[in-house]
Order: structure tokens, then sequence, then C-alpha cells
């Protein structure tokens, strides 16, 4: 597409990066379920492995139905590029994997879905990385706790569990202050719903596996590069500011500018890590996309109707929707997410941890699984499921207590929703 910037999201989710194929005149983008590619010549085969010319030569590294999935992430995300990876879990490695180091530290909010608490205060030990934890409702403390050895701030625009939203103007601020890049977690509003490199992100990440999807069939990552950081301002980011050895002492700022983020993303972290997106996947998920600003306001419009009925139930203790006019994080969503809170928030129930384990074993149109952002509401203990690992303190924290279940609304008919919620609300009571 040419002078994308001139059409609207509805447009750009449908076509941005999908082209009928030049072979065939296919109008949907194909599943390239190819491994490698034929080269022209030897000349053409030594051009593409030294980054002078941009093609396709092995799939860890680059595929044609993954390379029209990238350019609409970036596109819908207001990006220069994007990398796409196997999940989510694997593109939070993916955007630090270029800025850290043994020794280096990365600043996170408090309030992250379970997995990524693990991953930020366990897995990234073995990197020689470690992560300090802040409450980002407390932008000095978030500050106050960057180093000389900070290479990133990393936050969640909508938390996962308790839909709590960040402040990404305040957040960008901090980080650039510093000198840092952050990086925003947008999976649980999507880029219909927030675009956080309009208020400063340095990259976002998303598990394309949720909403983009949104049909529960394959999981996906991705990182968009938002294409404005200067990587060789300060000498602190040396994979993209300093030669490369393994491409001759090439430089990735120096030579391909807004892009280098992305491009060291697939010459170096596909090559050298292999989380490699299969080309189905991408597919899937370049289908889902086509829906996505339909079913997201099919989500918020459904979330505000059932979070306002659970905020009224006698067994419901409270309702942590930022789309409710009573939440704490309100105000925000107004500023950074101005069409709607997403579908996902958490509910806490009277009658503790067990009264939890029987509202959800109650329910019978949610589906109870470790998901969310599908077409299909669903519904998680967090504490004894994607939250177990952690601490009590740390699972208050992240918004995800004993007596909390986090609700992931889906676009069914929401009267429909509300009479299940209510026959295992009394049961549990």
């Amino acid at each position: 597409m040419t002078d994308a910037p001139s059409y609207g999201f509805d447009t750009l989710q449908i076509h941005a990066g999908a082209r009928p194929d030049p072979a065939t005149g296919a109008r949907q983008v194909p599943i390239y379920q190819t491994t490698a590619y034929v080269f022209r010549d030897a000349e053409h085969a030594a051009a593409l492995f030294n980054l002078q010319e941009v093609g396709y030569i092995y799939s860890r590294l680059t595929n044609p139905t993954v390379a029209a999935l990238q350019e609409r992430m970036a596109t819908l995300e207001g990006g220069a590029g994007a990398v796409c990876c196997s999940s989510g879990h694997a593109a939070q490695i993916m955007a630090l994997f270029p800025l850290m180091g043994p020794g280096l530290n990365v600043v996170v909010s408090t309030r992250l879905y379970g997995g990524s608490i693990t991953q930020f205060s366990q897995t990234i030990k073995r990197f020689g990385w470690s992560a300090t934890f802040v409450d980002f409702d407390d932008m000095e403390a978030v500050a106050a706790a960057i180093d000389e050895n900070t290479r990133a701030i990393f936050c969640e625009s909508i938390a996962n569990p308790g839909g709590y939203v960040t402040d990404l103007d305040a957040a960008a601020k901090v980080a650039n202050d510093a000198g840092l890049p952050l990086i925003v977690d947008n999976t649980s509003a999507t880029p219909y719903l927030c675009r956080p490199i309009d208020h400063g992100a340095t990259l976002v990440v998303h598990s394309m596996t949720k909403f983009l999807t949104g049909n529960g069939t394959v999981t996906g990552g991705c990182v968009v590069d938002s294409g404005n950081f200067d990587w060789s301002a300060s000498g602190k980011f040396p994979s993209l500011s300093e030669p490369e050895p393994a491409y001759h002492g090439l430089k990735f700022h120096e030579t391909f500018g807004p892009l280098a983020f992305t491009f060291h993303g697939i010459a170096i972290g596909l090559r050298d890590l292999g989380m490699t997106l299969n080309p189905q996947a991408a597919h899937y998920t370049l289908m889902g996309i086509e829906t996505l600003s339909l079913r997201m306001q099919r989500h918020v419009e459904n979330a505000e109707k059932v979070a306002g009925w659970l905020e009224s139930h006698p067994a419901v203790e409270a309702v942590t929707y930022a789309g409710l006019p009573s939440s704490p994080s309100h105000e925000k969503m107004t500023r950074i997410c101005p069409k709607g809170a997403g579908g996902l928030f958490t509910v806490a129930l009277k009658s503790g941890y067990e009264g939890c384990v029987k509202f959800v074993d109650s329910l019978e149109l949610f589906s109870h699984v470790a998901n969310l952002g599908d077409t299909r509401s669903l519904v998680i203990h967090s504490a004894s499921t994607t939250h177990r690992q952690l601490t009590e303190d740390q699972q208050v924290a992240a918004g995800a207590a004993p007596n909390v279940v986090r609700i992931s609304i889906g676009i069914e008919d929401a009267d429909d929703l509300i009479r299940d919620l209510d026959q295992a609300l009394n049961a549990s009571a």
C-alpha cells in the first residue's frame, strides 16, 4: 500500500502488508510453507547474507507470510518495523536481547502477567540480567530505581490480570529523561484501543495469541520498533551501535537507521535464538486482525455491561475494570485508551479462595482456560494457576490475590454472560 497514513484503522487492519500474489493473483496472503528459497545466483545469495539486499534466505529468519504480518503490525502500531516470533514470552526476550548483557537490569512494573513476573524475576537471571520491580503509580519510584546498569523500562498498557492502565506518557518521560527505551506490552489493549508509540514508547511487544488472533488457535509474538530511539547516543547499546563481528563490522544503527532494531531482531535475534513464527500461525493471525476493530468494540461493549452488573452483585467485593467510573484507572483510561478499556478485568469475591474455585467450577458458558482475548468468554482463578508460582504478596501486587478471578469477556450476547455469572456467583456464595 502507498501513503498508508491516509487510511483508517479499519482499512489498514485488512490491507496493510497484503498484496495479491504476483504469481497466482491470490487475494488472501498465501501460506508459504517452505523452509528455504532459491537464490537467483551466487551474487544474490552473498548480498542477502551480507544484509546488502532484503529478501528471503531461510524461514527461521524470513518468510513471506510472516513478513506480511510484520508489515501489518508495524503499520497498525505506527512503528518503523516489526519482528514476529513464536509467542509473547519470546517477544519479551527478543525485545531485551539487543539491549541487555551480564550485570545489566531492567525496571519493570509490579502489575504484569504472572508468567512475565516469573520470566523477569527468575528466568532472565540465567542470562546474567536482573529486574527491579516498581509500582508504576509512583513515577518518582520508577525514576529512583534506574541506575547506571539499567537498560530499559517495561510495563503493560492494560495490565493482565487486573485491567490496570499505565500512564504511558509519564512512563515515557521517565524513560526519556534517563535516555532509556520504554518497552510496552500492548497485548490486552491491542493497537485499536492504544498505540503506545503515540505516547512515547520505544518498543511495543504483543502476545498475538490473544486479541490479535482472537480465535484461540495459535501462539505468536511480535516486537514493533518505533524507529525513534537513538541507539548510538549513550554508548549503552553496543549491539546496535558498535561493529557486529558476524557481519564484518557492520553497525546496525549507522547502516539501517530507524530500522536498526528490526534488522537486528531478524539477523541476530531470530538467527541465533530461533524463536520463529511458523507461516500457518502467521496466516491465522492475519485473518484474525482483519476483524480486530469489530471484535474490540464488542469486547468493550460487553465488558462495560457485565462489569457494571458485577459491581452491584452482593457476592462481589470489587471489580477492577478501568471502564467503570469507580475505577482508579478510569481517568488514565480516558487518556491512554479513549476507545475503551478492553475486555479483561478481575472480580474479587467475598467468599474468598474457596468461593473462587467453586465459582469457576460452576460456570457453564464461560470456558475455564489459561488464555484471554478469545471470541469466547474465558475465566481463570489466577492465584491457583497463572500466578500460582508467586508469593501471596506478589499475587496481591500483581492484582491476582487469592480471592480474585480473572475474566476475559468475549463477544457473545452480554445478557447470556450475565445469567451464567449470576448462577455461578449464587452457587459459590
